[in-house]
């Protein structure tokens, strides 16, 4: 098959966080298949470009990727270049899959591939989930989706990383059709070493963000009564850093948080092992791909239910679940302190699990059965 992904920031724009990585792996897994597969994505790398020649075509992993350059920065990626290369390139391929939603970039790329013979596959990637639409410039997105967004939407094939997510998108587009997989994760081959924390220790692992709930997160360990230590790796906007930083003074907290700004992929993993517990308490995740990492290297979690895989966790029995409410995060916190048998049974069997349950040859084939319906 010949298959086309369209995407903002692609590797190694690693600062946009898990889609990056994901799509890239789909793409690699795709092609490593045999097939003939194509990205088309722009020079984003946030506030700078990446070091790339725009509008050639590069091999990055045996994927065939061009970088577009953008005349307009975050969020909206303007790149008439990509458009127009697309109007003249869409009809070769078989599949069109675009990630992502509501920046200009994408919304006009899935119009102008609509035009194609392709089959065009909307990956949202938690872009229409209700607290997107209701955060942010949400006059802009709503008159978006009316005006010209509804319309693209309803003639693509829906693809949702979670059955959370499936249903939210069928919820603002009754009747959708599409399909669930999840993303595909690079997942390292290193060693679960022991690690004996003299605290209980606490790691929120991703961009730090008010979607991320740690607002919630800092008032519920104010309320524990016994000690823990809670690392935040991860980078923010400045302002909303110092905010979060003023909270914990005001919580009497500080001497339980430390900062450990953005870490490279390597020290990820290593973070993850020496912790006891992974901590996302997040408002909206349509995925989170943090957390199978997380439990590939033996650390159990515990999520908000509003984050995408948190049925998976029940499922599984690899962690604990919790609301938004502040008491119910502290009791979930308590509870996986003091259930040191399930941590030690995660801690031996996560790995077995998350191999087991996100085979990255089942899900390729998975998509490409997608891919030919």
């Amino acid at each position: 098959m010949k298959i086309l992904h369209i995407i903002p920031a692609y590797k190694p724009a690693y600062g946009y966080g898990g889609p990056t990585e994901s799509v890239s792996r789909l793409c690699e897994g795709l092609a490593a298949a045999g097939h003939s597969v194509d990205v088309f994505a722009t020079t984003a790398n946030g506030d700078k470009e990446l070091d790339v020649v725009p509008g050639v075509a590069v091999d990055v992993d045996g994927v065939n990727v061009i970088y577009f350059k953008r005349i307009t920065g975050d969020p909206t990626h303007v790149s008439p270049d990509l458009w127009s290369h697309l109007k003249k390139t869409a009809g070769n391929y078989d599949v069109i899959h675009v990630h992502s939603w509501w920046n200009v970039l994408v919304v006009m790329a899935a119009r102008i591939a609509l035009k194609s013979k392709a089959k065009v596959i909307v990956a949202p990637r938690g872009m229409l989930s209700p607290y997107i639409f209701s955060s942010g410039k949400s006059i802009f997105k709503k008159a978006i989706h009316n005006f010209i967004g509804r319309g693209i939407l309803k003639r693509c094939v829906l693809h949702a990383t979670a059955p959370s997510e499936y249903v939210e998108c069928r919820e603002i587009i009754p009747g959708w059709e599409g399909f669930v997989l999840p993303n595909i994760i690079t997942l390292p081959d290193a060693p679960i070493t022991e690690w004996v924390n003299d605290t209980f220790t606490l790691i929120f692992l991703s961009r730090v963000h008010p979607k991320k709930g740690l607002e919630n997160l800092f008032r519920a360990i104010a309320k524990l009564d016994f000690n823990v230590k809670l690392k935040i790796a991860g980078s923010g906007d400045d302002d909303y850093m110092a905010e979060l930083k003023k909270l914990t003074a005001e919580l009497n907290i500080e001497d339980k948080v430390e900062w450990l700004g953005w870490v490279n992929r390597e020290e990820k993993f290593k973070e993850l092992n020496r912790s006891d517990l992974f901590v996302l308490t997040s408002l909206n995740e349509n995925f989170a791909n943090v957390v199978i990492e997380s439990l590939h290297m033996g650390t159990p979690v515990l999520i908000s239910e509003d984050v995408g895989l948190a049925d998976f966790v029940k499922e599984k029995d690899m962690g604990w679940t919790c609301t938004l409410d502040v008491d119910s995060i502290a009791a979930q916190l308590k509870a996986a302190y003091l259930d040191t048998a399930k941590r030690t049974l995660i801690r031996n069997t996560g790995r077995d699990t998350i191999e087991e349950t996100f085979c990255e040859k089942v899900l390729i084939d998975q998509y490409v059965a997608e891919y030919k319906k």
